[in-house]
Order: structure tokens, then sequence, then C-alpha cells
């Protein structure tokens, strides 16, 4: 009998039905339909975010990786940068001959360099009553250092002193207060925060001038004791033949003074406070004891607002470069010697340095002559 045509129509559709339980896949019933609500996370999504928090922790500790290596790259290029000053610097450090070793008088030695500022709104003094204030650098090199050629090289520890009076003291009657401004003090920083000319702004007088710092010498000094007190010798190497504003600001070519440190346990006079005194460690203020004044040791010139006192001296330098007992049964070089042979150094080494005096000058201080005042000889 053949089938009716309803029993065909099954019998063609049949294949697109669900196979039975017993030809069905292993394990079918239990796969979850992909486009069904409230299926859960692929293997492949969960593994997605594994990597995303992998590779958050590899970037932070590439960032890391790059600081440390910036920090190190820098370190490196300010170590470059010191080697350098230093195969620049002409100072020659245990230069002099170990027999001759320097004089025990002498605490220190080195270059030093004289400038004046004019007042506000006076870029050129044409007198003394023009110039706001006087002030010496010292740049210190080592104790038995001997100087070759080129500039002297920036080690960081220039020391920037005012001279409040503008001029400076000739006999023992005159009797000045200085102070010190700047320690350790990079050429950088005198280029930033003293040689340049600089523009501000007042409530009552609107836009003020103060101008540029101008060289007025430079030469070599020594700080010396002579046990009871300690003096400030100097020889001019620049400029060779003084001039009308050396002669007025009492500079001499060869010209020295008593300094005493000021002991900031008492009041200095009203006209030369400072807004703040000098942090003295424990040890340094102890050894004033009682007294007002002690003679000058360089380490009290390493502090910000150390005040000290100029007394002049009219007698030249030999007396306070008079050799002692001890040194000369050690045969030590003479300090008068030492000091002449150090100016004899200095003035062969600025003659490669530039034409002119102010040249010169501004070359020690690794910055360009043309920005700033030239050396000042005449009113």
């Amino acid at each position: 009998m053949a089938p009716s045509t309803r029993e065909a129509s099954k019998k063609e559709k049949a294949p697109d039905a669900a196979p039975p339980a017993s030809e069905a896949e292993p394990g079918s019933k239990h796969k979850a339909d992909p486009d069904s609500e409230g299926a859960s996370e692929s293997p492949k999504a969960k593994r997605n975010k594994t990597e995303i928090a992998d590779s958050h922790s590899t970037k932070k500790e590439t960032e890391e990786t790059r600081r440390a290596g910036v920090e190190a790259e820098k370190t490196e290029c300010q170590r470059e940068e010191k080697d350098d000053r230093d195969k620049k610097s002409a100072v020659e450090p245990h230069g002099r001959d170990a027999p001759k070793a320097v004089p025990s008088s002498i605490l220190e030695k080195g270059i030093i360099y004289f400038f004046i500022r004019g007042r506000v709104g006076i870029d050129e003094p044409s007198d003394v009553n023009e110039i706001a204030r006087s002030y010496i650098i010292l740049r210190p090199i080592e104790r038995d250092a001997k100087l070759g050629s080129g500039p002297i090289g920036d080690a960081g520890n220039s020391r920037l002193c005012a001279i409040p009076k503008k001029v400076l003291p000739q006999s023992g009657k005159d009797r000045w207060i200085a102070f010190v401004e700047k320690t350790s003090a990079s050429f950088q920083q005198l280029k930033d925060e003293f040689l340049a000319s600089n523009d501000y702004e007042t409530k009552t007088a609107g836009t003020r001038h103060s101008p540029a710092a101008t060289p007025v010498a430079e030469g070599v000094y020594a700080i010396t004791s002579t046990g009871s007190e300690s003096h400030l010798a100097y020889i001019l190497t620049v400029p060779e033949e003084l001039g009308e504003v050396q002669t007025e600001l009492g500079l001499k070519q060869k010209g020295s003074f008593i300094i005493s440190t000021k002991n900031p346990q008492y009041p200095a006079p009203p006209n030369a406070r400072l807004p703040k005194g000098p942090e003295y460690p424990e040890e340094v203020l102890k050894e004033f004891r009682s007294r007002r004044w002690m003679p000058t040791q360089p380490k009290h010139l390493d502090i910000v607002n150390t005040q000290f006192l100029l007394i002049g001296e009219s007698s030249g330098v030999e007396k306070v470069l008079e050799p002692q007992k001890a040194d000369e049964k050690e045969n030590k070089e003479e300090p008068a010697e030492e000091l002449e042979k150090l100016e004899e150094e200095d003035l062969q080494r600025l003659k490669g340095l530039s034409d002119d005096d102010s040249g010169r000058i501004f070359a020690d201080l690794e910055v360009n002559a043309n920005d700033y005042p030239k050396l000042q000889t005449t009113f």
C-alpha cells in the first residue's frame, strides 16, 4: 500500500529533526548556547583579563625602569661634567713640592675678585658716592696647589662677601663690618644671582633697575695667622696698574687687613645688623667663649651671614707674611714667597685667557664678558 501524502511529508522533514538521544554527541546536553542570555564568559575572555593585568604590571615596571635609567643617566652626566670641570681647571692639587710644604701660617689661599655695583639706576658710577656696595669674591684652592694654564675652574666653593662701606679700610683707625652673602656658590649661581642686572617692581616708584656688577680687580690671596690675629693678604694681578677707581676704593698692588669674626651672641651695631644671624654649629660657638670677636678662620666664611671686621693695615703685607719659627725649623716655604709664587702663576695663566682685563676675569668666572660691564679703572 502506498504511503499517504502526509506520511511522505513527515519522512522528508525527518532529517532536520533533533537526533535521538542514543545518537546524540556525548556531552552535548551540557553545551551552552552562545546566543542565550546569561551565558558565561568563554575561557578566551578570561585569559584577556589576565593578560590586561599582566600588561599593567609590565607597564609599571617599564616606567620604573625608565625612571631609574633617567636618574642613572643624569648622575653620569653630572659626574662627567665634574670631570670636565676638573680637567679644565688650572688648579693642580698637591702641585707644591712636599719637602717645601706650604707654611702652617697660611690657613687658606686662592683667587680673589673685587666688584662694585652702582646705585639703583646708575650703570656706570662716576664717583664713590654712586656705588651702592663693594664686593669680594673668594675662590679657595688647595693649600698645596699650584696654578697651571687656563681658567681657574668652578669648584662650587666660591664665597661672596659684601662691603657695605663701599671702600676698603686703609689704616688701623678704619674698622668696617662686612658679611658673607653667599657660600659654596657655583659660577652659575654668581652669574644668575649676583653678576647680572635686575629690574624689579615697587609699589611707590614703579620699575627700578639694579645695574650689573662691575669688575675692578683680580688677584691672589691668603688668609694667614700670626697666632693672636688673622689677616687677609692679597696681591693684585689685574689690572697691572692701579687706576682711579682702584685707588678711590682703597685697593693696593699688595694689601692686607686684620680680619676678625663677630660672636653672633652679641648684638651688632644698629647700622650693621642683619635680618638673620649666622647659624654656627655648637663647636664654633664654644670657640668664641665670652669674646665678642675672634681671629677669623676659613670655616667661619663658609657660613652665610657671618659678620667679620676688616681693619686696615698701612704697613703692607710683609709683617703679616712673616714666617713662623716652627716652619723655619722644618725648612718650609716662607708665606711671602708662597703668595708671590702664586701671583706669578696667576699672571702667566691670565695671559692666555683674553686680550683685555675684564675678559680675563669673566673667562675665569665662565661667563661671556660681552654681557657685562668692562673692568672700570676711571670714574
